[in-house]
């Protein structure tokens, strides 16, 4: 159902931050009520709901906002929650941004929802008061319709929950957040809307694109999710790889950094420098046999040496390698050499991890007790028929989000252990193969852009330059989550690339490069150490072979 063309205002006056004016202006033909609606000073704390599990963690703002949530009625069995951050009037941008979700998790993510940090002098018209406040967007975030912790699937068992999760929440919430903000700010209007998410949130921006081109302007997607029928079924064919942990061919966790260690001596030159990063990791011939065991080791002692056997050997190229059906057909790319570090999530377990099992469990068959040692690629089949939810994507004809002047802006971390990042390669080639036939330039509304030694979504362990204002990224840099956001010390469309995604929204200023920043301590944030390009694929940046090469200017995207 597309909420846009259904949805009705009462005609407001003007009216405070209480649940009894929200309830005022909510659309007569739907079935919603607010659950609260209170004035947040600024500086303080916003004190997260005690329910929401899936994100805890109470944000500290940096300015005076209305805090909202709406409860909405989606189905007989179903509902979903909007949450909303609003400025006050004088420090509104006339921008809207919807934030995205992660895994299965069933909450709204406050934390992400504060905005990003910035100071004067940047032509967008952000108003502001002093360097530290936030840009001035009105946040919208959602629930997604359920209650529960990342990795848990078990809600789809209801599939209107699973509808709501898929789809409908995210969209539905955007067309009753742009709803309340012509009633909310009378003598303002809304000029542009934006998305920022990654994993499960970038797979929710690209859905919005495929289904709803019109909801937002500008879309950044990191890491993204997006494709549900064949990522969660490689999941759990990637983690079965490695077990049972009793068999000679199961690789220990307290091996994977060794497995990193050999990865980084073989792969870290190609880029000119050699400096503990891999640059290219799908470019390395990386040559796993360096890792054998002499005779002298046996399989039960070797998990104490800086080696690995045969059958491990053998294990690891099915790790790195493609996904492959019997009669060939490709089903998933496997990781890249150089995300070791992330591995135990999905590789380290003794069981396979259960966002995939929970997917093929709840989300497929309805059959909780499913084997998951009875995994053959039927389960992709099935998938593939019954496209669960309708999460994946599956349509690749962006045609309507280009020809409205929508942007699309999509990241993936090459150290990523969780969603390999080739599969985000692959979305690229099917926009391509749709979209060039029909006579569009394809980067001229979309750009791709690799990093280096970025782990999932956000982080490294390689002290690679990985932070450059990406979805969920601020939440994870300083001493306490919500305190920080933007770049700080770089609030410039160069280093901040949702700032980046704005100026090519709003003045047609194509990114042809975001430089990454990595402080000596990142919780800290007390001195840059690092500084580098990210390259928009297939561009990747090389070392110029003199300067700084902690200098961004010392690199180029060739």
């Amino acid at each position: 159902m597309r909420l846009g063309l259904l949805l009705t205002l009462p005609v407001a006056n003007a009216f405070e931050c209480s649940r009894a004016a929200f309830q005022g202006i909510l659309p007569t033909n739907i079935s919603a009520s607010v659950a609260y609606a209170t004035t947040v000073p600024e500086n303080s704390t916003f004190q997260v709901p005690e329910s929401n599990i899936a994100f805890p963690t109470s944000p500290v703002l940096l300015r005076r906002v209305c805090a909202v949530q709406i409860n909405i009625t989606s189905s007989a069995s179903s509902a979903y929650s909007l949450g909303l951050f609003l400025p006050d009037e004088d420090e509104w941008n006339e921008r809207l941004l919807a934030v995205g979700g992660g895994g299965y998790a069933g909450g709204i993510d406050f934390v992400s929802m504060v905005c990003p940090s910035f100071n004067n002098g940047n032509g967008y018209k952000l108003r502001t008061k002093a360097a530290g406040v936030c840009y001035g967007f009105a946040v919208a975030a959602t629930d997604t319709g359920h209650n529960s912790t990342l990795e848990d699937g078990s809600w789809a068992l209801d599939k209107e929950k699973l509808t709501d999760w898929s789809y409908r929440a995210m969209h539905g919430s955007v067309v009753l957040a742009k709803l309340i903000l012509s009633a909310y700010y009378e003598s303002s209007s809304l000029s542009f809307s934006y998305f920022s998410g990654c994993a499960t949130g970038g797979r929710q921006g690209l859905k919005e694109i495929e289904m709803y081109p019109d909801d937002f302007d500008g879309v950044l997607v990191g890491d993204p999710a997006w494709w549900s029928s064949h990522l969660q079924p490689w999941t759990v064919k990637v983690g079965l790889n490695n077990l049972p942990t009793t068999a000679p061919h199961h690789i220990p966790p307290e091996l994977f950094p060794v497995i990193g260690v050999e990865v980084v001596r073989q792969c870290d030159p190609q880029d000119g420098l050699v400096d503990g990063i891999v640059s290219d990791p799908a470019g390395c011939q990386f040559i796993p046999e360096a890792l054998m065991c002499g005779s002298n080791v046996s399989f039960t002692s070797h998990s104490n040496a800086s080696c690995l056997t045969g059958p491990q050997i053998e294990t690891l190229y099915k790790i790195y390698g493609p996904y492959y059906e019997t009669n060939q057909t490709f089903i998933f790319p496997g990781l890249l050499p150089g995300s070791e570090n992330q591995w135990t999530n999905i590789l380290g377990q003794a069981t396979p991890n259960t966002i995939g099992t929970d997917y093929i469990r709840y989300f497929l068959f309805d059959d909780p007790s499913w084997n998951v040692y009875t995994y053959n690629f039927s389960v992709v089949h099935a998938a593939d028929e019954a496209q669960p939810g309708n999460s994946s994507i599956t349509n690749f004809d962006f045609a309507p989000f280009y020809r409205r002047g929508g942007k699309l802006i999509h990241y993936h971390g090459l150290a990523d252990g969780l969603i390999p990042p080739e599969s985000s390669d692959y979305f690229f080639r099917q926009l391509l193969k749709t979209l060039v036939p029909k006579g569009i330039t394809v980067d001229s509304f979309y750009r791709l852009f690799h990093v280096p030694g970025m782990e999932h979504c956000t982080g490294t362990s390689s002290n690679a330059p990985w932070y450059f204002g990406g979805a969920i990224q601020a939440n994870t840099l300083g001493v306490r989550p919500g305190t920080v956001s933007g770049t700080p010390g770089f609030p410039d469309a160069e280093h901040d690339v949702l700032l980046a995604l704005m100026r090519w929204t709003e003045e047609g200023r194509a990114p042809e490069r975001v430089v990454a920043t990595k402080w000596r301590s990142d919780t800290l944030l007390d001195e840059v150490w690092r500084q580098r390009p990210i390259c928009p694929y297939p561009k990747r940046a090389r070392y110029c072979g003199y300067g700084d090469p902690d200098d961004a200017d010392s690199w180029e995207c060739l």
